[in-house]
């Protein structure tokens, strides 16, 4: 990890750090604001349009923080800048997605749909402050922020909804995940 704690973060235009007492790094762009506070035994210098992570000595411990430290940093910058989205395909007769304002209603094959007595929040999911869900059409989801341990994780919670199964490959699944299917039963055979 200490390669890549080593290699400075470039700052686009239009992207602001500041740096608070405990290292607590805020970073601003046209996106949005991030605020995440990092290990304080790590040393952050923004010098120009360059952001340079240092660590203050050689330990295993120290050179591991060093590259988290600087990844987390990059991806902040990131985030700020362009944002982050996932894509997930909604496979399956009559499975479909349908989006209402802020909630995402998921019809997975369930026998039982949320109006049936079931808890909501097994089949709805509310957007949350800086993830966004967008559904072009009625079998695609895109899962869309600044955040990536955000956008991350919403993603991976509307994947366990229904993950894909290998028999028949119906559930929710990644754009670029493939699913690895398996036949069925080979029949009686004496």
């Amino acid at each position: 990890m200490s390669r890549i704690g080593r290699m400075p973060i470039a700052l686009p235009e239009g992207v602001n750090v500041t740096i608070a007492d405990g290292n607590v790094v805020t970073v601003k762009g046209k996106l949005g604001t991030l605020t995440q506070q990092l290990s304080p035994r790590m040393t952050i210098t923004v010098n120009g349009n360059e952001m340079i992570v240092t660590r203050p000595s050689e330990t295993k411990e120290d050179k591991s923080l060093h590259g988290l430290t600087r990844a987390l940093l990059a991806n902040m910058v990131e985030g700020v800048t362009n944002g982050y989205s996932k894509k997930l395909e909604v496979v399956g007769v009559g499975y479909k997605v349908v989006k209402q304002g802020k909630t995402l209603q998921l019809y997975l094959g369930h026998s039982l749909m949320p109006t049936s007595g079931l808890p909501q929040e097994k089949f709805c999911l509310t957007e949350e402050e800086g993830v966004t869900f967008e559904v072009p059409d009625s079998n695609t989801i895109i899962v869309k922020g600044i955040d990536k341990q955000k956008v991350g994780q919403m993603a991976a919670v509307i994947r366990g909804k229904r993950p894909p199964e290998p028999y028949h490959g119906k559930g929710v699944k990644y754009s670029y995940e493939t699913v690895r299917r398996k036949s069925g039963k080979a029949g009686k055979g004496k």
